[in-house]
């Protein structure tokens, strides 16, 4: 645009006041209200020009002329149907494009019967036969009076004006619901089920009356809306439609979008900026129990997915501003991170909430900054490992880790006589917490989405290399010993989150000590004798290795349905090598291979493999190793076999 547009609107709703606030900075605009009480509501919007005042179509045609503005917005009330057609004939005068804004409630609604009085209802329902639900207020109801009464149900405000009006018009005692609104549609829908509603009498009284509400619940309790009133205009553009169209030509602000941390969940801990963006937002969009547990005023929508919150969005234009509640602090285990990729084009702010783990730190008075923090909702965490290293764990359960789960797991790899406490419910008045050891807690109840910390004074924070042989549970099975484990671990370059494959894994140490250095990532122990892979169980077990899984079966074969390794060891290839390093360069062509070669001819086969695969970088190192031995008195060498430790990466996979 080489300009801003020169805009009129006419603000007689909730719409107008809202396209107040979009369009301001994005326009020249001037707002028409009738009264001096339309131009109150209208405070707080900066760089508009107020007019004041009712014009007829004359007095309209000539304020347009001198103004020279480009559009007019009509966002009238749809029964001020004069006002409208004023507005309509001085623009044709004055040559200016209008645009209707109609409230969503403003279209006809399909299977609702309008008539345009309450007689007229009452007429309409005195021979259905079937009960009513009047929402229409109690002044009114003597003008029901010929209904048959036991089958009508009168909601009123809880006066004694109301309830002498409900005797009057003959309604029951039993049939009278005194309560003081809003209602939501739950509300709505609950009390219609609770009388069997087939009609429910409103009038059309728009989003601030909750007219929506009371439509929704009647469509989902089956029961037919009488609306008092002619149906409005239905030519026009909704507020979402019309400001669609409007972003075609004028340069709108980004959306705003607040991604909110609300803690444990009561709404009694929400932090004061918290409190704010939620008073001050347009709309509320989170998972139904985090978003209903705050009891916002304003539109909820219950989605949670980042796809579903962008649509929510892009499909609801008039959101100028929305905060997206998630439960805890967005910084800790959050939908936070993945949202904010999805948010692109928008103008995201995050929101810190305050997390399970300090709020059940505080109440157990002790600190959290020496503490591990893991989740197990929805996540494969490696519990074992950090429990076994960390002397203080806060773990989050969810899904198939529940309390029972993992106090079972802590059993299992010998960690029954830890104590753990778990914090339920936390900040709810319902607040529960339970303290025991891992083996005492099992079989108990707990709520799904628990807190779980766990103490261990014999925590192991020291990282270990080349474990001795001895340590391993071992039996008549091959085993890669100590410093050649050593070496080919320092040449497999591991990271904390790699994924390993150990092929031909015999008793397990090489695939003992990859899941101890990959203590983030995983590990696949590759074995066709079944009393290793026994003996890999027993050891993975003793040493609290749970990322470590157990492959029965011959490579290459086996590895078919593996997730694509990072880095592979291969201590026994069963005359396979070949076909086995063709299947990791297809799975990923950047894996790192170390191979263990004991004869000469396997130290053939791998440098054959080197050029045929094209592999950028290879080395073969000789490993020669001596130990010592008491003889008598004295200490004497003894050799071991020699190996080849071979180290490949880069290659290319072939057809």
């Amino acid at each position: 645009m080489s300009r801003r547009e020169k805009i009129c609107l006419f603000a007689g709703t909730t719409e107008g006041r809202q396209l107040a606030q979009i369009l301001h900075s994005a326009a020249y605009l001037t707002v028409c209200v009738a009264t001096e009480y339309g131009e109150v509501l209208l405070d707080g919007i900066d760089g508009i020009t107020v007019h004041t005042g009712r014009m007829d179509a004359d007095e309209m045609a000539r304020f347009f002329a001198d103004s020279r503005f480009d559009r007019i917005l009509d966002a009238t009330h749809p029964y001020a149907e004069v006002v409208t057609e004023n507005i309509c004939t001085a623009a044709k005068i004055a040559g200016i494009p209008v645009m209707r804004i109609l409230r969503e409630t403003d279209r006809h609604i399909a299977e609702a019967v309008y008539v345009p009085s309450v007689e007229a209802a009452r007429d309409y329902l005195i021979e259905k036969g079937e009960n009513i639900f009047l929402t229409t207020g109690a002044k009114e109801l003597s003008s029901y009076i010929g209904l048959d009464m036991s089958q009508v149900w009168a909601r009123v405000l809880p006066l004694a004006s109301s309830l002498e009006s409900c005797q009057n018009a003959g309604i029951l005692p039993a049939h009278i619901i005194a309560a003081q609104g809003p209602f939501t549609e739950e509300i709505n829908l609950a009390q219609m089920k609770m009388i069997g509603a087939r009609y429910m009498v409103t009038k059309s009284s728009g989003k601030n009356g909750g007219f929506e509400e009371k439509i929704r619940a009647a469509k989902a309790a089956g029961a037919i809306p009488v609306i008092i009133g002619q149906p409005p205009q239905v030519e026009g553009f909704t507020l979402d439609e019309a400001l669609v169209e409007l972003a075609k030509i004028l340069p709108l602000n980004a959306v705003k979008v607040t991604i909110l941390g609300i803690g444990p969940g009561d709404a009694r801990i929400l932090t004061a900026q918290a409190q704010e963006i939620l008073q001050s937002c347009d709309a509320v969009i989170g998972a139904k129990s985090v978003a209903d547990s705050l009891s916002a005023t304003k539109p909820i929508f219950h989605e949670f997915l980042p796809e579903k919150v962008r649509e929510v969005l892009h499909s609801h234009p008039s959101i100028r501003h929305a905060a997206v509640v998630m439960r805890g602090d967005v910084g800790f285990y959050s939908g936070a991170k993945k949202l904010i990729g999805a948010l692109g084009g928008y103008d995201v702010t995050l929101v810190p909430g305050i997390s399970s783990p300090l709020y059940f730190a505080a109440k157990l008075g002790i600190s959290w900054d020496d503490a591990a923090l893991i989740s197990l909702h929805g996540r494969d965490s490696n519990l074992i490992h950090t429990v076994k290293t960390n002397r203080k764990v806060f773990a989050l359960t969810g899904g198939d880790n529940t309390v029972d789960a993992i106090c079972r797991r802590l059993c299992e790899y010998g960690y029954g006589e830890l104590p753990v406490t778990v914090g339920e419910r936390l900040s709810y008045p319902e607040e529960k917490i339970t303290h025991g050891t891992a083996a005492e807690l099992i079989g108990q109840r707990f709520d799904a989405l628990s807190i779980l910390y766990i103490e261990n004074e014999r925590a192991v924070r020291q990282l270990r290399h080349g474990i001795p042989d001895e340590e391993f549970i071992r039996g008549d099975v091959p085993m890669t010993k100590s410093e050649v484990r050593t070496i080919s671990l320092s040449k497999l370059e591991l990271s904390a989150d790699t994924v390993v494959y150990d092929i031909g894994a015999g008793t397990g140490s090489v695939s003992v000590e990859c899941a101890l250095a990959a203590y983030e990532g995983q590990v696949y122990a590759i074995e066709k004798e079944a009393d290793a892979a026994s003996l890999i169980a027993a050891n993975k077990v003793k040493f609290g290795c749970e990322n470590l899984h157990i492959v029965e079966g011959i490579a290459p074969d086996a590895l078919a349905n593996l997730p694509a390794p990072t880095h592979a060891f291969i201590g026994g290839s069963s005359g396979n090598l070949r076909d086995i390093i063709a299947v990791l360069l297809r799975k990923n062509p950047n894996v790192r291979i170390v191979v263990n070669a004991f004869t000469l001819e396997t130290q053939t086969e791998a440098a054959e493999c080197a050029r045929v695969f094209g592999f950028v970088e290879y080395e073969t190192v000789s490993v020669n190793i001596a130990r010592s031995r008491k003889v008598g008195r004295y200490h004497m060498m003894t050799a071991q076999n020699p190996v080849y430790v071979i180290t490949m990466e880069g290659g290319t996979p072939l057809d």
